[in-house]
């Protein structure tokens, strides 16, 4: 049996794998799904349509599948999704989806959400995503893996985060931030590229100096953007990490920073 405190409120269909705990005042509702070795600190809030998988540790007043803050959201049966290895920290709220949005919430594994952070509806984070204290998501952000979020940091609506970008913090980002660079400023602008994080996540010396090379000529030359990405495309042909940052620029909705 799952270690549950005593003065804990689990509903009886919730289903806990038995190595869960408990902590006490804990509220876990009927249709929430905690997966093994997962623990749920004092005064944590899990509700909704919620899965969560194995090894987390959700901190003290943590508030996960909670409905939107979408006036459209009429008590449709949407979902919340985390994966494993999560650190979920004090005060964070990580809210189900909405029909329109896709009708799922979802963080991948190996995040780390600190305190007061917010993740909202149809939010999809991918894997080793960190939210600095007191950063917040919007609706329908996507993330992709190994974004860094200093604290503070703010992002609108429909917006795209390039993995292994770097959000400075107290950032406001309005436009999608590509693949592998850094975004500073009150309303973000690009401050070049997160060299520190390619490092930390084993990209060669010659990966980095494409990327880099790649950058200056999309950003840094004052070309039309159509004519940068044919000419960096024609540079680079075969740099899967390049081709990575052009696709995700050509599938801009939002526009891109720069």
């Amino acid at each position: 049996m799952a270690r549950i405190h005593p003065t804990a409120v689990v509903a009886d269909t919730a289903e806990l794998h038995e190595t869960v705990e408990i902590g006490p005042f804990a509220v876990i509702g009927p249709h929430v799904r905690i997966g093994e070795g997962t623990s749920v600190g004092p005064h944590a809030v899990i509700e909704g349509h919620t899965t969560i998988g194995k090894r987390n540790r959700i901190f003290q007043f943590a508030a996960l599948g909670a409905v939107p803050q979408d006036l459209k959201y009429r008590g449709q049966p949407t979902t919340l999704e985390i994966g494993d290895e999560n650190l979920i920290r004090e005060f964070a709220t990580v809210h189900i989806g909405t029909e329109e949005g896709g009708g799922v919430t979802r963080v991948g594994n190996r995040c780390l959400l600190q305190v007061y952070s917010h993740v909202a509806h149809d939010c999809l984070l991918g894997n080793g995503v960190i939210l600095g204290a007191g950063s917040m998501l919007a609706g329908h952000v996507v993330v992709e893996d190994f974004v860094i979020f200093g604290g503070k940091a703010g992002v609108h609506q429909f917006v795209r985060i390039g993995r292994h970008a770097f959000i400075s913090g107290m950032t406001g980002v309005g436009m999608d931030v590509p693949p592998y660079c850094t975004a500073a400023g009150h309303r973000a602008e690009l401050a070049g590229l997160n060299t520190v994080g390619l490092g930390r996540h084993r990209f060669t010396e010659e990966q980095i100096r494409n990327v880099k090379h790649a950058y200056r000529i999309l950003f840094r030359e004052k070309l039309q953007l159509r004519e940068a990405i044919t000419r960096v495309r024609a540079e680079f042909a075969g740099d899967a990490n390049v081709e990575h940052m052009l696709r995700f620029i050509e599938g801009s909705e939002r526009g891109v920073t720069r």
